[in-house]
C-alpha cells in the first residue's frame, strides 16, 4: 500500500509519451480523491462527483447550500462549506518518511480541516492562508470560516488529557501584527485586516451554530461516503495510468525525491527574498526614522530659534523703554534743573534790583527835623551854587585870556 501512494503523491496523470531514458514533464499532480459531495461544487474546469480526483492548484468552489469532503493522500481530510473557494497551493508527500508539507487557501466561506500523517510527523507543515493572516495547524483538528470583515477560527481538538492517548492539538493564529496560540477545544479567536488576531476565547453557542450552518449541507464527518473497497479500485486505477505512461516505481521516486529538493531551495530562496526585504524595510526604516529625526531637530531647531528672535526682540523693545525711560527722567531733571536754575537767577536779580534801587526819602524824618536846620541847609546850598557859578566864570575868563 505504501508503493502505492508513493506512486499516487506525486504521479502525473498527463505526460507527454517519453522513453525511459528522457526526462518527465509534470502537467498534473494528484493530492486527492473526492470522498463526499453534496449540492454544487465545482473547479474552474468542471462538475465535481464523488470519486473525482483533485489536483494541485486546483480552484474548488461550493456553491449556497452545498459542500464537499476531500481525502488527501496522506490521510488528511478537507471538508469545504457552503459558499466557499479553496484552492490547493503545495502538496509534498513522501510516502515511506511522511515528510512533506501542504499549503491551502481560503478565499472565503469555510474550511474543516483533520490533519493526518504529514502533520502527525511534523506539526508544523499544515498552513492554510486566510486574507488576513495564516493558520497553523500542529496536529490537530480546527475549522475557520472567512467572510468580508473578519476570519474566525475554531479550535476542535483533541485537547490536553483527552482519552483517546491523542498528541494535545493547537492552531497558530497570525500576521505581521501579532498572533494567537489555540490550544483548548473549542477556543476561537478572529482577525481583521490591519490588526492582529484577538485573544483566544471559549466559543459561544451563537458562534458555535454559524460554523455548524457552514456544514450543514455535508454530514459526513469522517469520509463515510466513500468504501474502502471503492477506495482500492482507485488507488489501482492511478497506478495502471501511471504504468501507461511508462512510469517505474524507481523513477517516481527520483522524481518526489527532486520536488523535496526543489521545494527546499524554493524555502531558502524565499526565506533569503524574506530577509532582503527585511533588511531593505529596516534600512528604509532608519532612513525614514533619521529623516523623522531631522526633521524633529530642524523642528526644534526653528522653535528655539524663534523663541531666541523673540526674546532678542522683547529685550532690545525692553531696552529701549528702559533707555526712554531713563531718557525722560534726565530730561525731566534737567529741565526741572534749568527751571530751578532760572528761578534762582530770576530771584538773585531780584534781590541785586532791590539792593540797588535808592532808598527813598523820609518824609516823616523831614517832618520831624526842626525848619531852621532846613534853611541852614538851603543857605548852604546856595552858597555851593553861586561859588560854582563864580569859579565857571573865572574859568571862561582865563580861556578866553
Amino acid at each position: 500500500m505504501k508503493k502505492i501512494l508513493l506512486v499516487i503523491s506525486l504521479t502525473i496523470l498527463m505526460l507527454s509519451s517519453v522513453s525511459a531514458a528522457e526526462k518527465v514533464n509534470i502537467e498534473k499532480q494528484l493530492i486527492g480523491i473526492i470522498g463526499a459531495i453534496s449540492g454544487n461544487v465545482k473547479t474552474e474546469t468542471r462538475e465535481l462527483k464523488t470519486g473525482d480526483k483533485i489536483y494541485l492548484n486546483e480552484t474548488i468552489l461550493a456553491g449556497a447550500d452545498s459542500g464537499t469532503q476531500i481525502l488527501l493522500l496522506d490521510q488528511s481530510t478537507f471538508t469545504i462549506g457552503s459558499d466557499s473557494e479553496v484552492v490547493m497551493d503545495t502538496f509534498i508527500y513522501d510516502p515511506d518518511t511522511n515528510d512533506g508539507k501542504i499549503i491551502a487557501e481560503v478565499k472565503q466561506g469555510s474550511l474543516k480541516v483533520i490533519s493526518g500523517l504529514i502533520s502527525k510527523k511534523n506539526p508544523d507543515s499544515l498552513t492554510v492562508k486566510v486574507p488576513e493572516g495564516t493558520l497553523g495547524s500542529r496536529g490537530t483538528e480546527f475549522q475557520t470560516m472567512v467572510s468580508k470583515k473578519q476570519t474566525s477560527t475554531l479550535l476542535i481538538g483533541p485537547g490536553k488529557n483527552n482519552t483517546l492517548g491523542l498528541r494535545p492539538g493547537a492552531v497558530l493564529v497570525g500576521n505581521k501584527l501579532g498572533s494567537t496560540l489555540l490550544n483548548n477545544p473549542y477556543s476561537i479567536t478572529t482577525m481583521q485586516k490591519g490588526k492582529a488576531p484577538g485573544q483566544a476565547k471559549k466559543i459561544t453557542k451563537g458562534q458555535l451554530k454559524k460554523f455548524n450552518k457552514k456544514m450543514k449541507a455535508l454530514k459526513v464527518a469522517k469520509l463515510e461516503g466513500v468504501s474502502k473497497n471503492e477506495k482500492k479500485k482507485i488507488k489501482a486505477g492511478i497506478k495502471k495510468e501511471l504504468e501507461a505512461a511508462g512510469l517505474e516505481k524507481a523513477e517516481i521516486k527520483v522524481l518526489i525525491k527532486e520536488n523535496i529538493k526543489k521545494d527546499k531551495k524554493k524555502k531558502a530562496e524565499k526565506k533569503k527574498a524574506i530577509a532582503k526585504k527585511k533588511k531593505a524595510k529596516k534600512k528604509n526604516a532608519n532612513l525614514k526614522n533619521d529623516k523623522g529625526k531631522n526633521k524633529k531637530a530642524n523642528a526644534k531647531n526653528k522653535k528655539k530659534n524663534k523663541k531666541k528672535k523673540a526674546k532678542a526682540k522683547k529685550n532690545k523693545n525692553n531696552k529701549k523703554k528702559k533707555s526712554n525711560a531713563k531718557n525722560k527722567k534726565n530730561n525731566k531733571k534737567k529741565k526741572s534743573k534749568a527751571k530751578n536754575k532760572k528761578k534762582n537767577k530770576s530771584k538773585a536779580k531780584a534781590k541785586n534790583t532791590k539792593k540797588n534801587k535808592p532808598k527813598p526819602k523820609a518824609k516823616n524824618i523831614k517832618k520831624n527835623k526842626p525848619k531852621a536846620k532846613s534853611n541852614k541847609n538851603k543857605n548852604k546850598k546856595k552858597n555851593k551854587n553861586k561859588n560854582k557859578n563864580k569859579n565857571k566864570k573865572k574859568n571862561k575868563n582865563k580861556k578866553k585870556n
